[in-house]
């Protein structure tokens, strides 16, 4: 009989976990506690623009690999759209100044060397500084392995590490934008490439993934709350959900797939990120003008970036928790404004402004400073069947898809090699409830 694994958290953490863990036969029962999957990555209708939504926008490049396994795995590979080449157009509103970065596919980046093609006002050997955030010393922060000055850092290095890492660069972990500069920018154009959910997150990342779960038996629970966990001495044997308590076979497992505060509430003494970053999204209902890129950088604004969907335009402002008591209506409209400058379109009567929903997650990431870093877990615990997955574990990643996939990803594999139902991992004990 094959094991049951039992996934707390249908975000996308615990639907990677999931989709790795019916390919092995093994029976999955995927536990959400509220009345839809994706956790923080997920779409619905609102009444305010009258169309569907995503909560946010997600922002894909080509070179994370395990978002990009994820959905071809899924069969929605398709719905992920960007432009036919390693483009980011950007927009400075201050200076009205527009340009195209457009990275060459090749490791060796042969773009800086073209005027045309780089940052406008760098030379060459401005880009020759960034080997130092490539390899950082260990405890450090951006602003203490680079100078966080000047226009490549700008116009490139503070708007990609910004989305990146969702915190001002300067105060976040050089280790963790190491990572990501590895991954995309240092890899070359073939690893840069914008991709965004054209269709919705829901319609690519989370529906074709609880399709593709049902499709192979998996038994999908939704608004079922994990409220507590018996702990023996070396393995969990129940899991309670209030009206009903689950009983774990020796050969069962689990992985907990929720946010850190609700994975600490769970497991007394596990040390987890405890500082968060607010992520600000701003959507209106409007035909985007013809032409209009998929992605938009903008400088010198409260807009930072600008998403193109159908029959809407959508704006993401990271690291903005200077906003989370802004009267909403006041932010709509500053960023309006920001977004007809940007894109052309008339910011005046009677077009002042469109639909407009804005939506406010406090706390959307765990603030990616070197401090809070050291706090995020392994995938492993003392207990032998119990695994913990999300984007605040430790991936070696800031807090993203990709990050989040990995580590559903990871604490599946650890399940597949059977390790922690067969050694209990060397780690720091905690102390059982």
């Amino acid at each position: 009989m094959a094991r049951t694994v039992h996934i707390i958290g249908a975000g996308l953490a615990g639907l990677s976990a999931a989709v790795k863990l019916v390919a092995l036969a093994d029976r999955v029962v995927l536990h959400e506690a509220t009345a839809f999957a994706g956790g923080r990555c997920r779409s619905y209708y609102d009444a305010s623009v009258g169309m569907t939504i995503d909560n946010g926008n997600h922002l894909l490049l080509s070179g994370n690999r395990a978002a990009l396994a994820f959905v071809r795995a899924i069969g929605s590979g398709h719905r992920l759209i960007g432009p036919p080449a390693a483009e980011f157009p950007f927009v400075d509103l201050e200076s009205r100044a527009r340009w195209t970065l457009r990275f060459n596919d090749g490791r060796l980046p042969l773009w800086i060397f073209d005027a045309t093609r780089r940052v406008p006002g760098t030379r060459v050997g401005d880009y020759l500084s960034l080997a130092r955030l490539l390899w950082p010393g260990s405890g450090k922060t951006v602003g203490e392995t680079i100078a966080c000055k000047g226009p490549l850092y700008a116009r490139l290095i503070e708007p990609f590490l910004l989305a990146a890492l969702n915190i001002d660069p300067p105060d976040g972990s050089a280790k963790l934008a190491a990572a990501v500069i590895r991954e995309t920018l240092a890899a070359g154009g073939r690893a840069c490439w914008p991709l965004i959910a054209r269709d919705g997150l829901a319609a690519t990342l989370i529906d074709p993934a609880l399709d593709y779960l049902r499709a192979r038996g998996a038994l999908i629970q939704l608004e079922h709350q994990l409220r507590a966990m018996r702990f023996g001495a070396q393995r969990i044997e129940a899991l309670d959900f209030g009206n009903e308590i689950v009983a774990l076979a020796d050969s069962d497992a689990v992985i907990l797939a929720v946010p850190p505060y609700a994975a600490a509430s769970l497991v007394q003494g596990l040390i987890v990120p405890s500082e968060f970053r607010a992520i600000v999204n701003a959507h209106f209902r409007i035909d985007p003008p013809a032409g209009q890129p998929p992605i938009l950088g903008v400088l010198s604004a409260t807009t930072q970036w600008i998403f193109t969907f159908p029959g809407r335009l959508s704006v993401t402002v990271s690291a903005s928790d200077r906003l989370l008591d802004t009267p909403r209506e006041q932010l709509a409209q500053t960023i309006w404004a920001e977004v007809a400058a940007a894109t052309g379109l008339p910011s005046t009567v009677p077009a002042a402004l469109p639909p407009w929903q804005i939506v406010r997650e406090r706390r959307a990431t765990f603030a990616a400073t070197p401090a809070q870093d050291q706090k995020r877990p392994d995938a492993q615990t003392r207990w032998r069947n119990l695994l913990l997955a999300g984007d605040w574990t430790n991936t070696g990643l800031p807090a993203t898809i990709e990050g989040a996939i990995r580590s559903g990803n990871r604490a599946a594999e650890l399940l597949a090699a059977n390790t922690p139902l067969t050694t209990a991992p060397k780690i720091p004990p905690m102390i059982p409830p």
